[in-house]
């Protein structure tokens, strides 16, 4: 089905948005597990407000209830991962491995809706695991940050697939309000272990100076209007479509990155050819998909 420009032009304005949420994440100076919890929960706060004042019912059955906040430790886990992956490596080796997230989509999306794996995603998607391989080979010093970071994009195609069918069910507001409170929960629980085994001191925990201004762009802007914005585009788009479009952020990210932090995110020729295979995915998909789709007609 051919969407309107304007979806388009919303679906890469959130991309643009997400490309700056792993500066944040780098520029807040507490740890990875604080940096979850202070920004779900100032996001489900704002957001709790933002569905009062429009006067949204916020009850739901205590089924879907556990449905969301489930897939709210699926998001707490992903976004510990994506900026623990950022923090130990840089912003550019991080949005590079999570921009795997269109391969993980081309078989979770199957497995999910029953339906046959398409040959062309699945060559897509290796194509960005070939721009990723030329990025390990010039960057093998930052391994960790790589595989972190594609652990985290697996979980957000998970959670992209689960959220393209509950939008079906649930207006976009409520499944971002319940499945901020499960992220929110889930990241509270191994941050007090954390704190009552003394393995993070208090400056870890707490938020300091600038990192509260960092956290509010990251929750209100980055997670709570982002968010929403990504459920109800999930509702138009397919999860293969989405993550596939996914793949800019690193681009948007590094571009970003480099104007912020300098030389300190200036990588080598090998990981520049990488990025490249990887943006040229994103652009060949539509005419894939077009094609198929007149095939199937």
């Amino acid at each position: 089905m051919q969407r309107p420009l304007k979806d388009y032009l919303q679906l890469h304005f959130i991309i643009l948005i997400l490309g700056f949420t792993a500066i944040l994440g780098t520029l807040i100076s507490i740890h990875s597990v604080s940096t979850v919890f202070f920004r779900t929960s100032i996001a489900t706060i704002g957001i709790y407000f933002f569905l009062k004042a429009r006067k949204v019912d916020l009850s739901i059955t205590s089924t879907a209830k556990v449905k969301l906040l489930a897939v709210g430790f699926l998001i707490s886990l992903h976004w510990f991962l994506f900026f623990f992956a950022a923090k130990i490596s840089t912003v550019a080796i991080c949005l590079a491995g999570f921009s795997t997230g269109s391969l993980w989509t081309s078989f979770i999306e199957p497995f999910w809706y029953k339906r046959k794996i398409r040959i062309y995603e699945v060559i897509l998607g290796l194509v960005v695991i070939g721009g990723l391989y030329l990025i390990f080979l010039s960057e093998v010093n930052h391994i960790w940050g790589l595989l972190l970071g594609m652990l985290a994009a697996m979980l957000s195609a998970l959670f992209s697939v689960i959220n393209s069918t509950l939008t079906q069910r649930y207006p976009s507001s409520l499944i971002t309000f319940y499945e901020m409170m499960g992220a929110a929960i889930t990241s509270f629980v191994p941050l007090v272990i954390l704190a009552l085994n003394h393995t993070l001191s208090l400056d870890m925990i707490i938020p300091q100076g600038l990192d509260w201004l960092w956290l509010a762009i990251l929750s209100l802007v980055c997670t709570v209007y982002a968010f929403t914005a990504t459920v109800d585009l999930l509702y138009k788009f397919s999860a293969f479509t989405f993550n596939l479009a996914l793949n800019l952020e690193p681009i948007y990210g590094i571009i970003f990155a480099y104007c912020i932090f300098g030389e300190k995110e200036q990588m080598t020729q090998g990981f520049y050819w990488g990025a490249t295979i990887i943006l040229a995915s994103v652009l060949v998909y539509p005419l894939f998909s077009r094609l198929s789709q007149k095939k199937i007609a």
